[in-house]
């Protein structure tokens, strides 16, 4: 077990039988459009009774679900469906939602989604390139006055958009995925990327998620993860650094209790204090949980 507790920021649920849940990446003949084949995650339901059984032995104390169904007629389903396992079991803690924010609907369905105590922000794979889009914006500007965060996934090719986002509205926090997702694993990306993660770290109100490493990189190692982890520190900081599992999807690739054990051995050269930070009160903080 970790010594340091931990707040995953980056979990996922699903119920393939509930009529009004879709989950169009884990349907029966979906192909992922990054990892391809994905079968071996597509069980009829992944709960949170199940989520908790893999976790107990890594110290997990909080979490954050983040928006799994895709295609859904009504995404305030979703919500209401995670906030009853946190009314029963405590977790989620947090809920990220999704809302697509470039339609006309959009600030009414986040006033739904706030009905659920559990909400703290909003993920949503828009159209095109989105983070620029007019319409996309009119949506997102309704985060502030419910003070959620948003989830971004995005690659590097678009931080300048994010950038511009970020720039436009000051006050929204915005937190990037899977650490922008690296696109390989040499080191001529890595220098590309992390000249592009500087250059994002720049911007106050950014924080980046360490997550979701292990989709680029399948039979990772403690050595394979440690520079991207730790580029990640050094470019944000340990006060705006938070760390996710990707559960269940990075357990095609490693155990929780192994991926948060590197994780674990990857900060141990930290003080105590700021091991805290990047595993937990960055998360609670930002969450408000």
């Amino acid at each position: 077990m970790a010594a340091i507790p931990f707040v995953d920021t980056h979990f996922h649920l699903h119920d393939l039988k509930r009529p009004e849940l879709r989950y169009q990446w884990l349907e029966r003949d979906a192909v992922h459009g990054l990892l391809g084949d994905i079968d071996a995650l597509k069980s009829q339901h992944y709960w949170i009774d199940d989520y908790l059984a893999e976790v107990r032995f890594s110290n997990v104390r909080k979490a954050i679900h983040v928006q799994a169904a895709l295609g859904s007629p009504d995404p305030v389903d979703e919500t209401k469906w995670l906030q009853a396992f946190a009314d029963r079991t405590g977790f989620p803690q947090g809920i990220v939602a999704e809302c697509h924010l470039a339609d006309s609907d959009a600030e009414s369905v986040l006033e739904q989604h706030m009905q659920y105590a559990n909400v703290r922000g909003v993920r949503d794979f828009g159209k095109g390139d989105y983070l620029v889009d007019s319409a996309w914006r009119e949506g997102f500007k309704f985060l502030r006055q419910h003070n959620l965060v948003a989830c971004i996934d995005t690659r590097i090719q678009l931080f300048d958009g994010l950038i511009d986002l970020a720039a436009k509205f000051p006050d929204t926090l915005i937190c990037v995925d899977h650490c922008a997702i690296p696109g390989a694993r040499d080191a001529a990306y890595f220098k590309l990327w992390s000249a592009a993660v500087r250059k994002l770290s720049r911007v106050d109100n950014i924080v980046m998620k360490i997550s979701g490493l292990g989709m680029m990189d399948p039979r990772w190692t403690i050595d394979s993860l440690r520079p991207w982890v730790l580029e990640c520190i050094e470019a944000f900081g340990v006060k705006r650094v938070v760390f996710g599992s990707n559960w269940p999807v990075d357990r095609l690739f490693s155990s929780y209790p192994d991926l948060i054990n590197a994780y674990a051995r990857i900060i141990a050269d930290f003080s105590t204090d700021e091991q805290i930070q990047m595993f937990s009160r960055n998360a609670e903080t930002l969450f408000r949980i």
